[in-house]
C-alpha cells in the first residue's frame, strides 16, 4: 500500500479535487473514468484524514454528501432576489397572446429577439448560494422571497456542485434549479420500500420535495435525488459575462452545473411552438423524469430587464407552456390477466376512466405479479397512473392512506386463465407463462404477430380481420391462414371479391419469406428478430434446423441427452445463449409445434434462408439507431440491413450508441445524438459500410455532425 503523504493539508486538497472530478464525470457527464473500488478507496482515505484533522474538513468536501448531524428545525433563508412564479400558456393561441403583450411594450423587436425554450422539470425548486465558488447555503423556494435552509440535505445530491468549476465567478451568486427524482430510481426505491414493509411514495415530485425537508440529512442521502440548474442571479451591482439566457445556460454547464437536455434556441415563436409539440408528443415519453411543460424565455437579458415583472410576481419575459398532465389519481376497479403470444401471463389494471395527457385511460399495465406484490396493489385501491405520449399507461403506486378496510392482497395465479395448464416460471425471470403451445389465449395475438410486417408480412391481414376469422372459426393456427379461400372470406363482413382475392394473393406471396421471418413469426419464447436471423443463417433451412434440434434415441435418458446436446450446440452460436437455445429446442420438440411446422411445409411455405451463413460482419458489435424517413429504405429494410451485417438496432440514443442513421424529419433522436456527440450517418454511408466499399471507421471519421439550430 502506498504510504500517505506527510502533508495532510495538501493530500486532503488533492483528494477533494480528484473525488469531485470523478463524481462530476459519473453523475453529470455519464462518462466515468474511475472505478467504484478506486473511488471508495480514495473516499475512505479522505474520511480518515478529516477524522484525524477536523479543521481540514471544508464545505466542499465530498464527505459532506453522506449527511451531517440531524437538525432540530429548518431555519429560514432569504433569497438574494425573489424567485418568481411563471404565468401559464396552455396552448399555442395563449403563447401567441403572451408574445403580443410583449410587442405592445417593446414593439416589433420583441418578435425578432429570439427565445430560449427549456424543459419545465416537475420537481422541487431550490436556490444554491455560492461564495467565492463554494456552496455555502441551499434553500427551498418557500414563498419566493424566504425559503427553508436545507444546505446539509442539498450537499447529499450527487450532481449539485460543492465547488464551481473554473474561476472568475462573482463573489456571491445564486444558482437556481430543480431537484427531482428519475422515474427509474423512484420505482426501484418503491420496490425496495415494499420489500421492507415501508409505505410507498405516491409520485417522484412529492418524494423529492419530502426528501429535501428531512431534518436528518442521512435520510436525504439515501434518496436517489438529481438536480438540474436553469438560472443564475447575482447581487445588485455584480454582473455575468453573458448577454442571453442561452449563454447563461452554457455558463452554468462550464461551471459544472448540470442543465436539462432538449433545450432549444428559437428565432421565432413558430419554432418555439414546433419544439413544444415535439417535446409533448415525442420526447416526453422517452424522458426518465417528470415534466409538466416547457419554459419559454426572451433570450436577450437586456430585454428581460426592460420587460420587467407583473405585480412583483410574474416576469413578463418568461412563460410556462403547459402540457396535459401525464399523472392522475383514479380507482383500481379490478386486476385481470391475458395471455400473450409467447404464453406470458400479463396482469393489467381495469381503471375507473380518467383523463390523462389528453386521452381517456381505462386500462393500465401492471407488468408482472411480483411487482403487484411489491407495491401491494389491490382491487379497490386509489392509485396513481402515469401516461406519457403514446406509452401504455402504468400504475405507479397505491394511495394506501385512502385504502378501505377489508381489501385483500392480489393472489398469484397457479394455472393459465385461458386453458387451465399449470403456469411455469423461469428461475431467472419474474414473468409467469403458460407452457401450452396450443393455448387458446395465445391464438389471436400469435396470429397477429405471425402476419405482421416484421414477420411474414401478409399485407391486408390486420388485427381486426384476424379477429373476424378467429371468431368465425376459419383460423386457429398459422397453417389455417394458408387454407383460406376467396369464397370463405367473402362470407365475412367488409370483404368483396376483389379484397378477398387480394388477401389470398398476399397470403400466397408470404410463402416466399425467408426462414428468419418465419422463426420470428412463430413467437417462440425468447426468440426475437435478431436471434431468429442468427438461427436461420446458421442452419439455412427449417429442415436442417429441425434435424439438428430434434431429440432422438431409445428411452427417456437417451432423448434427454440428445436434447441437452442440441441445447449446447445452439447456445454455442455467436450471439445466442442457453436461454434462447433451450427455448428453441423445447419448441422444436413440442408435439403441437411439430404438427404446425409439418403443416406449413405441406402448404408450400419456403422455410429457407437465402443469405445462409454468408452474412457481412462489417457492423459486428455496433449499436445503431434509425430515425427519420430514409430516401429508399423503409425502417424495416434498414433494420434488416444493419442486422445482416451483424449490428444491433435499438430505439433510443445513448452514449453506448455507435452511430445514428438519420433521414428527413429525424426529430428528437437526432437532437439527442448531437447532445451526446454520437456520429450520424445517412443511408448512403450505411449502405457503403454494409457492402464493404467503405470501412465503418472511415465512415465515422468522415462524419460532420450537423450544427445545432
Amino acid at each position: 500500500m502506498t504510504p500517505r503523504p506527510t502533508d495532510p493539508t495538501r493530500r486532503a486538497s488533492e483528494l477533494r479535487e480528484t473525488l469531485e472530478r470523478a463524481s462530476y464525470e459519473y453523475y453529470v457527464l455519464d462518462r466515468p473514468t474511475m472505478s467504484d473500488a478506486e473511488y471508495d478507496r480514495l473516499f475512505r482515505e479522505l474520511q480518515e484524514i478529516e477524522r484525524e484533522h477536523p479543521a481540514l474538513r471544508t464545505p466542499d468536501s465530498p464527505t459532506v454528501r453522506v449527511g451531517a448531524e440531524p437538525a432540530t428545525a429548518l431555519a429560514k433563508h432569504t433569497h438574494l432576489l425573489p424567485m418568481l412564479s411563471l404565468g401559464n400558456a396552455f396552448d399555442d393561441d395563449e403563447l401567441r397572446e403572451w408574445e403580443e403583450r410583449m410587442v405592445r411594450i417593446l414593439g416589433e423587436q420583441a418578435r425578432r429577439a429570439g427565445y430560449t425554450a427549456e424543459l419545465k422539470i416537475d420537481g422541487a425548486a431550490v436556490a444554491l448560494t455560492y461564495v467565492d465558488g463554494v456552496l455555502v447555503t441551499g434553500a427551498t423556494r418557500g414563498n419566493g422571497t424566504v425559503g427553508e435552509e436545507v444546505t446539509a440535505n442539498l450537499r447529499t445530491v450527487r450532481d449539485v456542485p460543492l465547488r464551481l468549476h473554473g474561476d472568475g465567478h462573482p463573489s456571491r451568486l445564486e444558482v437556481r434549479g430543480e431537484v427531482y427524482m428519475p422515474f427509474s430510481r423512484f420505482e426501484r426505491m418503491n420496490e425496495e420500500r415494499a420489500r421492507d414493509g415501508e409505505a410507498l411514495f405516491s409520485n417522484p415530485r412529492n418524494a423529492a420535495a419530502g426528501a429535501l425537508r428531512q431534518l436528518d440529512p442521512s435520510i436525504t442521502a439515501a434518496r436517489p435525488l438529481r438536480f438540474y440548474g436553469y438560472s443564475v442571479v447575482t447581487a445588485p451591482g455584480a454582473s455575468l459575462p453573458v448577454r442571453t439566457q442561452w449563454e447563461a445556460l452554457e455558463l452554468l454547464e462550464s461551471w459544472g452545473v448540470p442543465v436539462a437536455p432538449h433545450r432549444r434556441r428559437c428565432a421565432t415563436l413558430d419554432e418555439v411552438t414546433a419544439w413544444a409539440h415535439e417535446v409533448e408528443h415525442t420526447l416526453r415519453s422517452e424522458l426518465d423524469f417528470a415534466i409538466d411543460g416547457g419554459v419559454v424565455k426572451v433570450d436577450p437579458l437586456a430585454l428581460q430587464d426592460e420587460l420587467g415583472v407583473v405585480g412583483g410576481r410574474e416576469p413578463r419575459w418568461a412563460v410556462a407552456r403547459k402540457f396535459a398532465p401525464d399523472i392522475a389519481v383514479t380507482r383500481l376497479l379490478a386486476i385481470e390477466t391475458n395471455v400473450g403470444r409467447t404464453g406470458a401471463i400479463n396482469p393489467y389494471a381495469v381503471l375507473e376512466p380518467v383523463e390523462i395527457g389528453g386521452a381517456t385511460v381505462k386500462l393500465a399495465t401492471l407488468h408482472n405479479f411480483d411487482l403487484i406484490r411489491q407495491k401491494d396493489l389491490r382491487a379497490g385501491d386509489w392509485v396513481q397512473v402515469k401516461r406519457a405520449g403514446d406509452v401504455i399507461p402504468q400504475v405507479i403506486a397505491p394511495l394506501t392512506e385512502r385504502r378501505e378496510e377489508g381489501t385483500e392482497p392480489t393472489p398469484v395465479p397457479d394455472r393459465c386463465p385461458s386453458c387451465g395448464t399449470p403456469v411455469a416460471r423461469d428461475p431467472e425471470e419474474v414473468a409467469l407463462y403458460c407452457p401450452n403451445v396450443a393455448c387458446p389465449g395465445r391464438r389471436l395475438e400469435g396470429l397477429v404477430h405471425f402476419a405482421s410486417r416484421s414477420a411474414m408480412d401478409v399485407r391486408g391481414l390486420s388485427y381486426a380481420r384476424i379477429g373476424q376469422m378467429v371468431e368465425a372459426g376459419l383460423v386457429r393456427t398459422p397453417v389455417d391462414v394458408y387454407d383460406l379461400t376467396v369464397e370463405q372470406l367473402m362470407r365475412l363482413d367488409r370483404f368483396a371479391e376483389r379484397s378477398a382475392q387480394n388477401l389470398v394473393d398476399a397470403i400466397e406471396a408470404s410463402k416466399a419469406q425467408p426462414l428468419s421471418r418465419l422463426l420470428f413469426g412463430l413467437g417462440v419464447r425468447h426468440v426475437g428478430a435478431t436471434a431468429a436471423q442468427l438461427l436461420a443463417r446458421e442452419y439455412g433451412s427449417l429442415a436442417v434446423l429441425r434435424e439438428r434440434l430434434l431429440a432422438t434415441g431409445d428411452g427417456d435418458e437417451a432423448r434427454a441427452a440428445s436434447h441437452d446436446a442440441a441445447v449446447a450446440a445452439v447456445a454455442g452460436i455467436r450471439g445466442l445463449g442457453e436461454t434462447i437455445a433451450r427455448s428453441m429446442v423445447d419448441y422444436v420438440n413440442d408435439p403441437s409445434a411439430i404438427e404446425l411446422l409439418d403443416g406449413l411445409e405441406r402448404r408450400g411455405v419456403a422455410l429457407v434462408e437465402p443469405r445462409g451463413a454468408a452474412s457481412s460482419d462489417t457492423l459486428r458489435g455496433s449499436t445503431v439507431v434509425i430515425t427519420g424517413t430514409l430516401p429508399t429504405l423503409s425502417r424495416t429494410e434498414a433494420t434488416e440491413l444493419v442486422e445482416s451485417a451483424g449490428g444491433r438496432v435499438t430505439s433510443s440514443v445513448s452514449r453506448k450508441t455507435t452511430f445514428v442513421v438519420a433521414g428527413e424529419e429525424a426529430g428528437g433522436k437526432l437532437d439527442r445524438a448531437r447532445e451526446l456527440g454520437v456520429p450520424v450517418l445517412d443511408e448512403a454511408a450505411l449502405s457503403s459500410v454494409v457492402a464493404g466499399t467503405a470501412t465503418l471507421e472511415a465512415a465515422l471519421e468522415a462524419v460532420q455532425l450537423p450544427a445545432d439550430p
